[in-house]
């Protein structure tokens, strides 16, 4: 199938992106800067961080999906989607290094009529006032007039079996009326609706407001278990009376730390709520350390030379990756505790902290039988909870999801 679409970028975005594209019946090339990794997608070898699966790749591959580090490709296609990561760098705002990269080698293939479209996480004039120039530097053409440049932020939930590709509104707005139009047009034919911004920045803010959303609401819950605790009230009691509100309330959960691939967005540091959110959460690893501390404290046993088994090292339940996930911040204050850990976790089978290797708990009902504290950090679909909660001498669950009155929590 010849090409119509070049994904740039093919991590947890880019990824699922082509597969969807894919799937259309639009004639997909990936692209990397990486030869290896392209080569071994081609070879069937989906990345480790469990957004694609070796299935869903052999689906792609079948369906005539290809890898490549050879830019000359991108000349040969009508859509490029710019799906380049964007980590936190200098100052916590986007890394915007691979953008740059993708719109390089991209730039001199570009033709009439093509449509380019952003997805990576930006802050608001990204599109406007970094790629567009880099574009029309490298081809000579002019955005708006001899190409079509949109924005459309990425809305996907990874691990969630009820929201997908296809099912999820995609949000796009364009340099111009033609561009939003042009890149609604594309998007029609992966999603069930589309929703038209009025240009490119209110697109860009979009994934600024919906990141923040859940940022801020995970800190005030998360100052909630703070405050609860210390005045002895069942915090996940409360929540589950608040929840049954119909009206002016979305139901959060505290936990260990927020983690996930997207930090909170604070263009310019204006948003001075959305700062005092991330100092709050990224405490709580902190605090998860000291409670575990506390725990053992009440029952006699000190930190120091105590067995503490991590069940769950990744970012999200049910899946390998561990990009941000608080479980790695949570070991190393508790090795500084002077604690002998021990881990488990079904998606990982070797695990390094402070460069010490921590050895796997195997088998786990016994390893939870004999560690001084087990602390539920991911609570895994594989997980006998309540089994856990038998065996274990102590159990502190961060993520209120063992049963009521079982384990102590967070």
């Amino acid at each position: 199938m010849p090409a119509d679409l070049a994904v740039l970028g093919l991590g947890q975005q880019g990824l699922p992106t082509a597969r969807a594209a894919t799937a259309a019946g639009i004639g997909t090339v990936g692209f990397t800067p990486d030869p290896a990794a392209a080569a071994g997608l081609n070879a069937g070898r989906p990345p480790a961080d469990g957004f694609l699966s070796a299935a869903e790749l052999r689906r792609m591959l079948a369906a005539g999906f290809r890898a490549t580090s050879e830019p000359a490709v991108l000349g040969r296609v009508r859509t490029a989607l710019i799906c380049a990561p964007t980590p936190p760098g200098s100052g916590r705002a986007p890394d915007l290094g691979a953008v740059r990269d993708a719109a390089t080698a991209l730039a001199p293939r570009l033709r009439p009529r093509m449509l380019v479209v952003l997805e990576s996480v930006v802050h608001p004039g990204t599109t406007r006032n970094v790629l567009r120039p880099l574009l029309e530097r490298g081809s000579g053409l002019r955005a708006g007039r001899d190409f079509h440049l949109a924005h459309a932020p990425g809305r996907l939930d990874p691990g969630s079996r009820t929201f997908g590709y296809a099912n999820t509104p995609r949000v796009i707005g364009g340099l111009t009326p033609a561009c939003t139009e042009a890149a609604a047009a594309f998007y029609g034919r992966l999603t069930d609706k589309v929703v038209r911004a009025r240009g490119l920045a209110e697109a860009e803010a979009v994934k600024v407001l919906e990141t923040n959303f859940r940022h801020v609401n995970i800190a005030l819950v998360n100052e909630m278990a703070v405050l609860c605790h210390e005045l002895g009230i069942d915090l996940w009691d409360v929540v589950r009376c608040a929840e049954t509100k119909p009206f002016g309330f979305q139901s959060f959960r505290p936990g260990p730390g927020v983690g996930g691939y997207t930090a909170p967005a604070n263009p310019g540091g204006r948003l001075r709520l959305v700062e005092r959110a991330r100092e709050v959460n990224e405490r709580m690893p902190r605090y998860v350390a000291q409670r575990a501390a506390a725990l053992l404290n009440e029952h006699g046993k000190s930190a120091r030379g105590a067995h503490v088994l991590l069940l769950g090292v990744t970012y999200r339940p049910d899946l390998p990756a561990q990009e941000g996930a608080p479980a790695r911040e949570i070991a190393t204050r508790l090795l500084g505790l002077g604690a002998r850990l021990t881990f488990h976790d079904p998606f990982v089978t070797q695990w390094r902290v402070a460069g010490q290797q921590i050895a796997r708990a195997d088998p786990l009902p016994e390893s939870a039988a004999e560690a001084d504290l087990t602390l539920l950090l991911q609570p895994h679909a594989t997980y006998d909870l309540q089994g856990l909660a038998a065996k274990a001498q102590l159990l502190l669950d961060t993520r209120g999801a063992t049963p009521a009155g079982s384990a102590h929590r967070l």
